[in-house]
């Protein structure tokens, strides 16, 4: 019988996020991974953790959704979030709004300046006559994996389905509306290494897809990976930039601190 393999270091411990997060105190981090391009993945954070995100190559886009996990109805909407913030993009000072007019997270750091709410998600459809099909039968690992397949595999972990896939925010993407309300995309926005951090306002069910943007020109599938640190930061203190940014967001997260009185 072989013996154990002496370790140094616990298993389940991950240090990547120094790679990309190397001003985050370690005992501060509460867990970090590696989201492939193309790939998915969820969790079920509470109120007061962050999550940076990070470009970890050039042309990177991820798709991000909210649901409360203490109520999976209240949802991230949003027209309700750009409509009381007065925007077309998300940047530093941003709150995502559920569809009961309360902060769900709040944008507290960006290194980009403009992160798309519009853009909507790449289907298998629209991926198969873009990049031609490319299955998991046929190629394995290689296989092309659709923005809404994924977040409809993650959300319905936690018993969602596809009635509930709300649209998502695609950060590290930038799209404009020119005068004739046609949608332009801007290559090479985000280069590799761009972050932007999100603070959990509410307990609440993050799912996340890096498929490319489906705007996105490029004729290969090529989406880059992105990095993922989870750290407690605490909830909007009272003078929160975020809660200072307009009179609505102030609104949004005095209706979130009123369910966590008790």
């Amino acid at each position: 019988m072989n013996s154990p393999i002496a370790t140094t270091t616990a298993v389940d411990i991950d240090q990547r996020w120094q790679h990309f997060a190397p001003d985050l105190p370690a005992e501060k981090v509460l867990f970090s991974d590696v989201i492939p391009g193309g790939c998915h993945w969820s969790w079920a954070l509470p109120r007061g953790v962050a999550l940076r995100l990070t470009t970890l190559g050039a042309g990177a886009n991820l798709s991000l959704v909210l649901y409360s996990a203490r109520e999976k109805l209240e949802r991230y909407n949003m027209p309700d979030s750009l409509k009381a913030q007065h925007t077309a993009h998300y940047t530093r000072g941003h709150v995502l709004m559920s569809d009961m007019g309360r902060a769900m997270a709040s944008i507290i750091h960006d290194e980009l300046g403009w992160h798309d709410p519009l853009g909507l998600l790449l289907d298998k459809r629209r991926m198969d006559t873009k990049y031609g099909e490319h299955n998991y039968q046929q190629c394995r690992n290689g296989m092309h994996r659709a923005g809404t397949d994924g977040l409809l595999i993650e959300i319905g972990k936690y018993g969602l389905a596809r009635r509930d896939l709300v649209t998502p925010a695609n950060f590290f993407s930038k799209v404009t509306v020119d005068e004739e309300g046609r949608f332009n995309f801007t290559p090479h926005h985000a280069p590799a290494g761009a972050s932007v951090d999100l603070r959990m306002d509410m307990d609440v069910i993050v799912a996340v897809s890096a498929a490319p943007h489906p705007l996105d020109p490029r004729p290969d599938y090529a989406p880059a990976p992105v990095g993922i640190a989870a750290w407690r930061c605490g909830p909007a203190p009272a003078n929160d930039y975020c809660r200072a940014f307009c009179p609505e967001n102030a609104r949004a997260l005095h209706n979130t601190d009123l369910l966590y009185l008790a």
